[in-house]
């Protein structure tokens, strides 16, 4: 089933989310995934977060060959090489900012079976996976960007017809 992406200024996208406990399943895990699936497909993501259709579990979704599900996801090693390149995202459409990310990053999560995999991506895999974990601690990728690079990304947002006065994305630059 296509969820409804909540709007930026809901705090649940402000908000850690907790570990998704597989004993205690607050929900049907298949469902979940598939429902992630289909709705990061509908709004034509390449990854989506429990947290942006307003449930406060800590998975994610991202585009691949066959697309897979991340359950309570860590980095376990960032590469020291960095790369820096435009990110957008489905919480706020027609904001596009430059983002700095390791390159690499080795990772952990566990499957929708609760099988727990170790994997290295490199990329835009691994920047879709840190970009989806900044998501899942409260973080959007343009928190910390320059007040310049903040007013030029949403001016060009306007630009492209999406207009987010009133919303104060300036707190999230930084001098």
């Amino acid at each position: 089933m296509i969820k409804h992406l909540v709007s930026v200024d809901n705090p649940i996208l402000t908000t850690k989310t907790e570990p998704f406990d597989f004993a205690n399943s607050p929900c049907d895990v298949t469902q979940l995934a598939m429902d992630l699936i289909e709705t990061m497909n509908f709004y034509q993501g390449i990854g989506l977060s429990a947290n942006q259709v307003g449930l406060p579990y800590r998975v994610f979704v991202m585009r691949a060959e066959t697309p897979f599900v991340c359950f309570n996801p860590k980095i376990v090693m960032p590469s020291e090489e960095l790369i820096t390149l435009e990110e957008g995202c489905l919480s706020i459409p027609g904001l596009i900012a430059k983002v700095t990310r390791s390159k690499h990053v080795k990772v952990r999560f566990q499957t929708p079976s609760g099988v727990v995999v170790t994997k290295t991506f490199t990329g835009m895999t691994a920047r879709c996976f840190q970009h989806e974990m900044d998501h899942m601690d409260g973080i959007f990728f343009f928190d910390g960007i320059g007040r310049l690079k903040m007013e030029k990304a949403i001016k060009d947002a306007k630009k492209r017809g999406y207009n987010y006065d009133g919303l104060n994305l300036m707190k999230h630059a930084i001098a």
